[in-house]
């Protein structure tokens, strides 16, 4: 993978060059911090060159791009802005500034065959938004990231917490940093309520653990949510 040079590291936006598709979904799909990933196919920070940037980019490869608007896809065009809000009908504006796009398949707003999206960058400070995007962009969809998992090993969700249990996405980026993978053995000597082995766990790991507090483990400590003076008899590190 390689990173543009210009990049800015506290840009939301990263353009990265990647073999392919399969690529960016192998990247997606271990990547919590990650929203998703686009087919790249116009990037300006003059938003009056861009339609012409972008129908130019669409006339000269649609040998490749050509696919994407047969009869037979539907598709969707998702207009996302960063530090500037849109109405509806500034959204509805937006995309009917692009009607020099080839489609030729039926709208689907629910489950597209082909979801483009339009995306303006207005810069990271709210109190001093500029007159106009700093950045204007537009891709196909490829893949979703895996914030889906944050939520699904939420501290919330849990029947076992503890005062050290750890932040959910901490958790997951420790889990890749270890390089776990389905079928793996992860011990946690340090275990306290569990939360690296949940994690390890959500990748398929077998998992573990000792820790030198007795209570803990067997669920006899305090409980700390609010309001919780007793914990529940199969409240321990197995519940989770």
């Amino acid at each position: 993978m390689n990173t543009a040079k210009n990049h800015r590291p506290e840009n939301p936006f990263w353009v990265v060059e990647l073999q392919g598709e399969e690529d960016a979904r192998k990247l997606a799909s271990r990547s919590m911090s990650l929203r998703c990933i686009f087919e790249l196919w116009s990037h300006t920070n003059l938003l009056g060159a861009f339609h012409d940037q972008l129908n130019g980019y669409i006339k000269s490869n649609m040998a490749t791009l050509g696919p994407w608007f047969r009869e037979d896809r539907s598709f969707k065009v998702t207009v996302e802005t960063y530090n500037k809000h849109f109405s509806q009908a500034e959204k509805v504006a937006k995309i009917e500034t692009l009607h020099y796009l080839p489609v030729t398949g039926p709208v689907n707003l629910k489950t597209p065959d082909v979801h483009f999206w339009y995306i303006e960058f207005w810069g990271l400070d709210p109190m001093n938004v500029p007159e106009a995007p700093l950045d204007v962009l537009f891709g196909r969809w490829v893949a979703d990231g895996r914030r889906d998992m944050i939520n699904e090993i939420s501290l919330k969700k849990r029947k076992f917490i503890g005062n050290t249990s750890m932040d959910p996405q901490l958790s997951l980026l420790m889990a890749n940093q270890g390089l776990v993978r389905q079928g793996d053995l992860v011990l946690d000597p340090f275990v306290g309520s569990g939360s690296l082995l949940v994690a390890a766990a959500k990748f398929g790991a077998y998992v573990l653990g000792s820790d030198i507090d007795y209570m803990t483990v067997h669920g006899k400590s305090k409980p700390t949510r609010v309001n919780q003076k007793v914990r529940e008899a199969d409240e321990n590190i197995y519940a989770n």
